[in-house]
């Protein structure tokens, strides 16, 4: 992008925050979550820097979502490249003297079989380890647009640590009877909701007596757009 916006320090920063969150969690940031991190009063002051970085071009704000922003896809490559692009020598080249992570891709999943039977690894993957600030175990395939909104593309690679227990907010991988899907957690009381970052799908409501398991939670993201 030759025409890059010139940004001010703090734009930078704010931009970088964005990244850094997508990079290690699949989502970007709340504002409030912005704010906290950098010391404004309020989520305000985020939400004006959010603004000018729109008005430049180089995100997108999304209504309705604590966390609707998006970066535009010239954006994400230009400034994004050094770090995310990474994975792109990283997939099937070992780097000598760095710690590499063998991590299996799980492709589409056959109803009632576990996410990880030798039949859903499409390849294995040879990552940097320190890319992930929690170390997961196995990459899965991202299918649809349902969750557009926290930065998650149809075909991207969401990078999988698997857990017993998650936190409501976090991005999880969860059965439900015989499908796999990638929502975010919501637990009230008894009741677990899976919730779109897409307003064109519903919120599932996971009945009391629904057959539902955690088959892990997103550490990490790899860029569709760094896979050609």
């Amino acid at each position: 992008m030759s025409d890059s916006p010139k940004l001010t320090a703090r734009q930078q920063q704010i931009l970088d925050l964005v990244l850094d969150a997508i990079e290690n969690t699949g989502a970007p940031p709340t504002r409030a979550e912005i704010a906290a991190e950098l010391g404004f009063k309020s989520a305000n002051a985020a939400e004006e820097h959010l603004q000018a970085l729109a008005r430049k071009g180089v995100l997108e704000l999304v209504s309705g979502t604590s966390r609707g922003i998006r970066l535009k896809s010239d954006t994400l490559r230009s400034l994004a490249a050094s770090r995310l692009g990474q994975f792109s020598k990283q997939l099937n080249l070992p780097i000598p003297g760095l710690a590499q992570l063998s991590l299996p891709l799980v492709g589409r999943v056959a109803a009632g079989s576990p996410i990880l039977a030798q039949e859903h690894i499409e390849q294995t993957y040879q990552v940097e380890q320190s890319l992930f600030q929690r170390k997961p175990d196995y990459l899965l395939k991202v299918r649809g647009m349902s969750m557009r909104d926290a930065g998650i593309l149809d075909g991207d690679l969401l990078a999988v640590q698997k857990v017993s227990e998650a936190k409501n907010g976090q991005i999880v991988v969860a059965r439900l009877g015989d499908e796999v899907t990638v929502k975010r957690l919501n637990r009230v009381g008894n009741r677990i909701e899976l919730l779109a970052e897409n307003p064109d799908f519903n919120t599932i409501v996971v009945p009391p007596d629904g057959a539902f398991a955690l088959e892990g939670v997103a550490v990490g993201l790899i860029r569709n757009s760094f896979l050609m």
